[in-house]
């Protein structure tokens, strides 16, 4: 699939925050075509325009962050092993980034998921990880739910911040 950003920015202005919601947690699924790097800035350059409160925005594409990575956290909690290795099979670019993720929460156990959550290509594969090592699931969303709280801020709030010089430039 690929991402089209004004498909995408025409949804945003017929449906809103709903768009936001379902792009983040499908991008938090780590399905491919969803792009968090033009997703989240284009959001934050709508929120500038005025289509909805910075903040409500924000809140809404953490709770989607989660959602998605609460997906992925119970896919490797009852399917543990064998869903990773039948998805490095399927993916066979992601099997030493997994296994580097595993290590790290292996070694950091919670911090190794917040620093995860932080890291391009990792954030969205920590979950099936943590959820195959059994980590905690309330301890896992509060270590998810922070670094998705600073990822989504910085692109959302690039966007926003930058909102007006891009508007001004493109008309």
């Amino acid at each position: 699939m690929e991402f089209n950003i004004d498909v995408f920015t025409d949804y945003l202005a017929k449906y809103g925050v709903i768009t936001i919601f379902i792009v983040v947690f499908l991008e938090y699924l780590n399905l491919p075509g969803f792009p968090a790097g033009v997703i989240m800035p284009l959001s934050g350059i709508w929120i500038y325009q005025g289509g909805i409160n910075f903040f409500f925005a924000y809140s809404v594409s953490i709770l989607a962050g989660l959602c998605g990575s609460w997906v992925l956290y119970l896919i490797g909690f009852y399917g543990g092993s064998l869903v990773i290795t039948k998805y490095t099979n399927r993916f066979p670019k992601h099997k030493e980034r997994i296994e580097k993720v595993i290590h790290s929460i292996e070694r950091k156990g919670y911090l190794g998921v917040f620093i995860g959550k932080l890291i391009p290509v990792a954030r969205t594969l920590v979950s099936l990880p943590a959820g195959a090592l059994r980590l905690n699931f309330y301890k896992y969303t509060m270590a998810s739910g922070f670094g998705i709280a600073i990822w989504n801020f910085v692109f959302i709030g690039a966007g926003y911040l930058f909102g007006q010089p891009v508007i001004n430039f493109l008309s």
